[in-house]
């Protein structure tokens, strides 16, 4: 029986982290099927989807996960998914767009586009924002959003929702299809 895993981990950026995380997972008997890896800050941070056939793969991810915690200072958490993972973007009944936003950079932007969404019924499958030095040396916030937005919802409707938003907010917002 195929069972799946959620490693996350966050430590100090350093190069090998990603070694010894592939490692750790190859030593598990488990195969390494999805991850999302990046800098945050001066962290590193990765999430990896894993699965393995093998019962005593959880117990051998679990003490090697303690191993790398103690000897590297890194911070884990892994969770066995009961039920495997989800079916491929976009999931059946939906369509894929992409969410942009961009302005001038304060509290808020994230929740209050991400409300429109939720309250909109909208899956979000990846977000991905950053702050930079805009024109003028006011920062910028950029955020890309992939979503699942269900084939019931009428795509402008969901624009006008968030274009309401983004007005309130005083940025730029797009409403782009992904899958077309």
């Amino acid at each position: 029986m195929q069972r799946w895993y959620l490693l996350s981990a966050i430590g100090k950026d350093r190069p090998g982290l990603v070694a010894e995380l592939a490692s750790l997972v190859l030593e598990s008997n488990a195969n390494l099927e999805d991850s999302r890896m990046t800098i945050l800050g001066s962290d590193f941070a990765v999430i990896l989807l894993c699965s393995s056939s093998d019962a005593a793969s959880a117990d051998q991810l679990a003490v090697g996960a303690k191993r790398l915690e103690r000897d590297h200072g890194l911070t884990i958490l892994l969770r066995h998914l009961e039920d495997g993972p989800r079916p491929a973007v976009p999931a059946s009944g939906t369509r894929l767009y992409r969410v942009e936003a961009a302005g001038e950079d304060k509290a808020g932007i994230v929740a209050s586009i991400c409300g429109v969404l939720a309250n909109s019924s909208v899956n979000i499958v990846e977000l991905s924002s950053r702050s930079r030095p805009g024109p003028g040396g006011s920062p910028l916030y950029e955020m890309t959003i992939r979503a699942e937005v269900p084939d019931s919802l009428d795509p402008l409707e969901l624009r006008k929702r968030l274009e309401t938003e983004a007005d309130r907010l005083v940025i730029d917002v797009a409403l782009i299809r992904a899958d077309a």
